[in-house]
C-alpha cells in the first residue's frame, strides 16, 4: 500500500517591510549546493580570467547600458521589497552603481598593468622588476538588507573586473533584489558559473564561509563579523570586514545652524537610519545647542512618513519587527536615563507594521545605549560639548570608526578636526555621500572592520600582488653567490661603504675595494 509522505521544506520569504505582504518564498541553499555552487565557480574562473581585462570592461559598460535602461523597475523592487522611498532607492543606489561601473570600466585596464619597479640598489641594476596583480580565484560575498542592491553590485563589479568568479550570498530579507541583479549582469555577457547566487539564511552564510573560497567579503553585524574572522583565521582566508558604524556629527560655533540641521535630520533619517554611514551621535557646540535643537525638531516634524512606493515619502519603514524593537529600546533606555524626546519616540502602527516615527532626543550621555551601540534606525541624539578637544574626544569615544562629519563655515578648521578623527571617512559640511563617490574608498576600523571597498582600493582587494623579476644578464655567475672568503668580505664592506658612507671620500674608496669583486674568481 502506497503511503504519501508529505516533506516540510523549509524557505525564507521575501516581505513587503511596509504593508506585510509576501513577496515571494525561497527554498535556502543547502551546504551542499553551497559547495557546489563554489566548485562550479572555481571551475569556470580561468577562462573569464582568459577573456582579457578588455573584454570584461566590455561586459560591465553593457551592464551599465542595461541596468540604466531598467533602472525604474529596479528602483521599484527595491523600494518594494526594502522598503526605502523610490527616490533614495534610485539615487543611493542605482546610480551608485551606474557610477561604480563608470569608474571599474575607466581604471581596470591600468589598474591591472604590469606595473615596472625600479631599483636603486647598485648591485640589482642589472634585473627588470615588475609587479603584477592577478585574481584571487573565487571570491565569496555576503551582502546585507539595507543596501540590497548598491552594496553587493559594487563589491561583485571589482570582483569580476578584475577576473575573480564570485558566489554571492544576499541577506534572506532581500533575496529578489539580488537575483535582478545577477539576471543584469548574465545578460550582460557574465557566465552564469562565473557568478552564482546563492539563497538562504545564515547557515547559508555559514556555509559560504567554510567553502572552498579564496577571499571573502563580508557586510554585517560586528558580532556575525567576528565569528566570520575567527572562523576565517583558521585557515588564514583574507576577508574584507565592514561591520557598521556610530557614526559622530561634529557642529562647530561657527556652523551655519539652517545648513547643519538639515545636514543632521537627512543624515540620519535616510533609509529610516538604517545606513552604517547615518548620523548616529550628534555634537553641538553649546552656543548653537538650544537654537540647533529647535531646528532639528522642527524639520523632523515636517517629514512624511510612509510607503516607499509614494512619491510623497521622506521616510519610510524599517525592513522588520526585530529591528523595529531594538530602535524602541535604544529609545526607551534613553528616556529612563534623562534624555528629553523632542519629536518622534512612538511606534506608528497606523501606517504599518515596521514604522517608526523619526526621532530627535536632547541631553543624551554616554552613558545611555543611543550613544554607545548602533542603532540602525531613525533616532538623531544630540549632545553639547564646549572645546574643539572634547568635541573630538567625545567622536573618538567609540568603539566604532567607520566614518565622521564636521560643520564649520572654516574649512581648515574642520580639516584639521578630521584629521584628529578616529574613522576610515570624515566629511565637511556633508555626510553619508560619501558612499556614491565612485573614487571614494569605503571602510573603517576598530569595530567597523577591516580592508576596503569601492574606487582603487576596492580593487585591490580584489588580486593577489605578485612580485616578478628578470636577470638581464642570465649567462652571468651573480658575484654574491657561494665562494665567500676574506677578500669577498672586503669587497662587500667596500660595497657598503659605497652605497651608504656618510663622506663622499669613503664612498670612493669602497667603491675602489668593491670593484674586484667582478673580476674574483673564488665563485662556485
Amino acid at each position: 500500500m502506497a503511503t504519501d509522505l508529505q516533506i516540510n521544506i523549509r524557505k525564507i520569504a521575501s516581505v513587503n517591510p511596509a504593508t506585510g505582504e509576501l513577496l515571494r518564498e525561497l527554498v535556502p541553499a543547502t551546504e551542499a549546493e553551497v559547495n557546489a555552487a563554489v566548485a562550479h565557480a572555481r571551475d569556470a574562473q580561468p577562462a573569464w580570467h582568459g577573456l582579457g581585462v578588455r573584454q570584461r570592461i566590455d561586459i560591465l559598460n553593457k551592464f551599465r547600458g542595461l541596468l540604466y535602461d531598467e533602472k525604474s523597475e529596479i528602483t521599484r523592487l527595491i523600494s518594494t521589497e526594502a522598503g526605502k522611498p523610490q527616490v533614495e532607492a534610485l539615487v543611493t543606489e542605482v546610480v551608485v552603481v551606474l557610477d561604480a561601473a563608470r569608474f571599474y570600466a575607466e581604471n581596470s585596464y591600468a589598474f591591472l598593468r604590469d606595473q615596472p619597479v625600479p631599483h636603486a640598489n647598485l648591485a640589482m641594476k642589472a634585473k627588470s622588476g615588475k609587479l603584477s596583480r592577478e585574481p584571487y580565484g573565487v571570491i565569496g560575498i555576503i551582502s546585507p538588507w539595507n543596501y540590497p542592491f548598491s552594496i553587493p553590485a559594487t563589491e561583485t563589479l571589482a570582483a569580476l573586473v578584475t577576473g575573480n568568479a564570485v558566489v554571492l550570498k544576499p541577506s534572506e530579507f532581500t533575496s529578489m533584489i539580488a537575483l535582478e541583479l545577477a539576471g543584469l549582469l548574465w545578460k550582460a555577457g557574465v557566465p552564469h558559473d562565473v557568478l552564482k547566487v546563492v539563497v538562504g539564511d545564515g547557515s547559508t552564510g555559514s556555509a559560504l564561509v567554510n567553502a572552498n573560497i579564496d577571499k571573502l567579503v563580508f557586510t554585517g553585524s560586528v558580532p556575525t563579523g567576528k565569528r566570520i574572522a575567527q572562523s576565517a583565521a583558521g585557515r588564514l582566508l583574507p576577508v574584507v570586514l565592514e561591520l557598521g558604524g556610530k557614526d559622530p556629527m561634529l557642529v562647530l560655533d561657527d556652523a551655519d545652524v539652517d545648513v547643519a540641521s538639515s545636514g543632521a535630520v537627512w543624515g540620519a533619517f535616510m533609509n529610516a537610519g538604517q545606513a552604517c554611514l547615518s548620523v548616529e551621535r550628534c555634537y553641538v557646540q553649546r552656543s548653537l545647542y538650544r537654537v540647533f535643537l529647535e531646528a532639528c525638531a522642527r524639520k523632523t516634524a515636517q517629514l512624511r512618513l510612509g510607503n516607499g512606493m509614494d512619491p510623497q515619502t521622506d521616510v519610510g519603514p524599517l525592513i522588520n519587527q526585530h529591528q523595529l524593537q531594538s530602535v524602541e529600546a535604544h529609545v526607551e533606555d534613553a528616556r529612563l536615563h534623562g534624555a528629553r524626546v523632542l519629536a518622534g519616540g512612538v511606534r506608528r502602527t497606523d501606517l504599518g507594521p515596521n514604522f517608526f516615527a523619526p526621532t530627535v532626543l536632547a541631553d543624551v550621555t554616554h552613558e545611555m545605549r543611543i550613544m554607545r551601540e548602533e542603532t540602525f534606525g531613525p533616532v538623531l541624539p544630540i549632545m553639547p560639548f564646549d572645546t574643539d578637544d572634547e568635541a573630538v574626544h567625545l567622536a573618538n569615544d567609540s568603539d566604532f570608526g567607520l566614518a565622521a562629519s564636521v560643520w564649520t563655515r572654516d574649512r581648515a578648521r574642520g580639516e584639521g578636526l578630521a584629521r584628529r578623527i578616529h574613522a576610515g571617512t570624515v566629511m565637511v559640511n556633508d555626510a553619508l555621500s560619501c558612499f556614491g563617490i565612485g573614487e571614494a574608498p569605503h571602510g573603517g576600523m576598530k569595530a567597523s572592520g577591516i580592508g576596503r571597498t569601492h574606487g582603487i582600493f576596492g580593487l585591490e582587494e580584489m588580486v593577489r600582488m605578485k612580485y616578478l623579476d628578470s636577470d638581464r644578464l642570465p649567462s652571468m655567475k651573480k658575484v654574491w653567490w657561494y665562494g665567500y672568503g676574506k677578500s669577498f668580505t672586503r669587497q662587500m664592506d667596500g660595497f657598503v661603504d659605497l652605497m651608504f658612507a656618510r663622506s663622499w671620500g669613503k664612498r670612493l674608496r669602497g667603491a675602489l675595494r668593491a670593484a674586484s669583486v667582478l673580476t674574483r674568481k673564488e665563485k662556485i
